[in-house]
């Protein structure tokens, strides 16, 4: 017969043994568990990365400038007679824009002529006279040598010789005179032929045309106003004076080609100063809206002084526009290319991550393992981005899905559906 503590005991011992069991059994269960379970792989998207030429930029935002603009002055006084060109119209250089009155101008012109006429006809009436005088001084010299030897001779008298001699020096200064009226004529044919030039150019300046190709603006005077050349509109001030001379009858512009202006930072400068020495450099000029549409220029301009106040440098690109697609005044994105990176490793955009240590890729390699490389970014490129090292050309980036991938771990690369398939998702 046991005793009770006895039994006690062999009770404790058989639960303690119990639990351990249990915990054992429980332990070498979850071991097994572990080692059983695999992750699967991460589904991802991968591209491959390409190797091209691609250049080296600045991107800046300007605005384009057109390359003439000219403001269409009266150089006459007059009344606006007619008008030749619509408000916004395409003008080309020559083209009649306004007629000013031209009566007063032509009277002008008349009368000059008139004058003209008249020395011309003074004129031949001084050569005429010219004639005369100098045949009567020739006889008149025969007279004096004829008399020179007849009073040698003793057959005239010393007086009737000498009688003879004045009047000759009578005669040669009426030919000097003569001589003289003849030139005056010609002087005053030469004012007034110069008056007759300016007539006819007073005249001219009564068609008012085109000095340049381009579009033209709004029209500030209508048929009947009265213009002045210093008061083009014609309007004054209380006290008399011209109000806004400076407006004229019109503006033109030229738009083709047309000027982008822009600025860089002083940082840039001494780049582009050497790209400048090594040849012209590219500009590509896009509107805001315009996406991927983009229309090449050449750097022009480059001002010769930093602006104090903000640090920046002017800078101007001419750029083709016979289609008139960029308009004075409208915001422009320029990309100022500098030079050329030969056969440069790509990669598109959405492939780089960033972490604490800096931006990488995962490179999917032969074995579906993703490998995660730091790599050093450069410029994008549209969609795609300059790796400047961490990845070569032709291998396997994850572009989508690196949220689930970890570094060693297995991807799964998904195809991107077919056209066909998407649009009969789409039904």
């Amino acid at each position: 017969m046991a005793y009770p503590e006895v039994r006690v005991f062999r009770l404790i011992l058989a639960l303690s043994l119990c639990t351990l069991s249990a915990m054992l059994f429980t332990g070498c269960a979850n071991k097994a568990a572990q080692g059983g379970f695999e992750r699967p792989p991460a589904p991802v998207s991968v591209s491959a990365a390409v190797a091209e030429d691609v250049p080296t930029y600045l991107d800046a935002i300007g605005k384009t400038v057109a390359r003439e603009v000219v403001t269409i002055q009266p150089q006459v006084s007059g009344r606006i007679t007619k008008i030749h060109f619509t408000d916004g119209a395409n003008v080309r250089k020559g083209d009649m824009l306004f007629t000013i009155d031209t009566r007063p101008f032509e009277a002008n012109l008349s009368q000059a002529r008139a004058n003209v006429a008249k020395d011309q006809a003074l004129k031949k009436q001084a050569e005429a006279n010219l004639a005369r005088e100098i045949s009567q001084a020739k006889w008149g010299l025969v007279q004096v040598n004829r008399y020179k030897v007849l009073a040698e001779q003793g057959v005239v008298s010393r007086e009737q010789y000498e009688e003879f001699r004045a009047n000759l020096d009578s005669l040669n200064a009426n030919v000097g005179s003569a001589r003289a009226a003849v030139n005056s004529a010609e002087e005053t044919i030469k004012v007034d032929t110069a008056a007759v030039e300016s007539a006819k150019v007073q005249l001219s300046y009564c068609f008012i045309r085109s000095p340049i190709d381009g579009r033209a603006g709004q029209r500030l005077v209508d048929v009947g106003n009265v213009v002045n050349p210093g008061n083009p509109s014609g309007n004054t001030g209380s006290s008399g004076e011209s109000t806004d001379s400076a407006k004229g009858l019109l503006v033109i512009e030229r738009l083709d080609p047309i000027y982008a202006d822009f600025t860089i930072s002083q940082n840039n400068l001494v780049s582009v100063q050497q790209q400048m020495q090594a040849g012209r450099l590219r500009t590509e000029v896009r509107l805001p809206d315009a996406g991927d549409q983009m229309v090449i220029g050449q750097l022009t301009f480059l001002n010769n002084a930093v602006a104090d106040t903000t640090g920046t440098v002017s800078l101007r690109a001419t750029i083709p526009n016979s289609g008139h697609t960029f308009w004075p005044g409208r915001f422009v994105n320029i990309r100022l290319v500098l030079n050329t990176i030969h056969q440069a490793v790509l990669v598109p955009a959405s492939a780089p991550q960033m972490s604490a240590k800096g931006s990488f890729v995962y490179v999917v390699k032969q074995d579906s393992t993703a490998e995660q490389r730091p790599v050093t970014l450069g410029q994008r490129q549209g969609d795609l981005i300059v790796v400047e090292n961490g990845v070569a050309a032709g291998e396997s980036v994850v572009t989508a899905g690196q949220l689930g991938v970890t570094p060693g771990g297995k991807v799964h690369i998904e195809k991107p559906a077919s056209p066909t398939a998407a649009s009969s998702g789409a039904k």
